[in-house]
This record gives C-alpha cells, structure tokens and sequence, in this order.
C-alpha cells in the first residue's frame, strides 16, 4: 500500500499464488496407495526381523560347533592311541604271570613302534639331537662336557628327546654338549684377544 492505494497487481486473485504452488506438489496419495505401502513396509519390518534372528541362531549354533569342535579336537588321536594301550595292558599282564622276558620285550617293542607310527600319523615328530650342532631353539644343555675329540657346541648324548607338533616344538631335546678342554678356552681367549 502506497498512499493509501492498493500497489498489488489488478490482475492478481486471492489464492492464485497458493493454486499454483500446490500444483507443484505431488499428488495426495489415494487410501489404497496409502494401505498398499504401510502393507510393503509391514512386510520388509518383518523379512527384517526375522533376518535378525536367523542372523542370531547362525550365531549360536557357530559357537555351539565351535565349542564342541575344541572339546573333540583329539578324538581321531585318543581313539588311534587306545589299542596301543590294549597292547601295553596285554603285555603287563604277560608279564605277572613269569612269561618270557625275551617275548616281553619283543611285543612292548612291538607296541612302541605302533605308538611312534600313530604319533607321526598325527604330526609329531622326534628331535634327533645326537652329533649335530646345539640348536637352543630345539636343544635344552643339561650339562657341558669338556672334549678334544669333538668340535665344540656339539650334541654328544641326548638325555631325553625332543618332540616336533607340524614343526612347532613340543618339548626340547635334553642334551649334554661338548666344548673345548680348558687349556684349548685359554689359548682361543689369547688368540682373541691378541
């Protein structure tokens, strides 16, 4: 309004500008439109929900496997090891009633060499430690023994073996060790030194 006057344009109807922008908006959506898209979300919430749970069974039943998977790890190996046991149980009771020593011996013979097998089977493996170089990562030194017949720091006797699991170490080899006899450490220390 400018002095009193209206300054909008003649040509200008109430609600013609209101007209005009609804127009740009979309159409109202119909009832049944409408009921068809809440019945398609209903139907997606519930193909979700029960995702969600199939998704928590997959869960626990994974840790179910996994956890009776762990307790029966060694299974294949016990069942492999008890005629073995069998055998030693045979042998035992051979010998309470005053078998023959020399047959004993033969079949606990026998009986080790099956226990060996089954340990290979799986993966295990003896650490052959007599007159190779001490290897601290294979070897545990129980006692050095001072020689000139045998280059230092090597394997002279094997106390007890040492067991690989797919070259993983088990238990290190006991092993005595050779070194130099005093006299050859004090003439190697003055080479060092000179």
């Amino acid at each position: 309004m400018v002095d009193g006057k209206d300054d909008r344009d003649a040509t200008h109807r109430p609600g013609e500008g209101e007209a005009e922008a609804r127009a740009d908006d979309p159409p109202a959506p119909s009832d049944a439109a409408l009921a068809a898209a809440q019945d398609e979300a209903r139907q997606n919430h519930d193909r979700w929900l029960r995702a969600a749970a199939d998704l928590e069974n997959f869960k626990k039943r994974m840790a179910r496997e996994r956890t009776e998977a762990v307790r029966f790890a060694n299974e294949s190996f016990i069942r492999d090891l008890l005629p073995i046991v069998d055998n030693l149980e045979r042998a035992l009771e051979h010998a309470r009633q005053g078998g023959n020593g020399k047959s004993i011996v033969e079949g606990l013979e026998l009986v080790l060499k099956a226990l060996v097998d089954v340990l290979e089977r799986h993966g295990i493996t003896k650490v052959e430690a007599a007159g190779v170089p001490f290897d601290p990562t294979h070897h545990e030194a129980v006692a050095h023994v001072e020689t000139g017949d045998v280059e230092p720091n090597r394997v002279l006797e094997q106390h007890q073996p040492g067991y690989l699991l797919n070259e993983r170490l088990l238990r290190p080899a006991l092993v005595s060790v050779s070194k130099a006899p005093a006299a050859d450490a004090k003439l190697a220390k003055d080479k060092a030194r000179g």
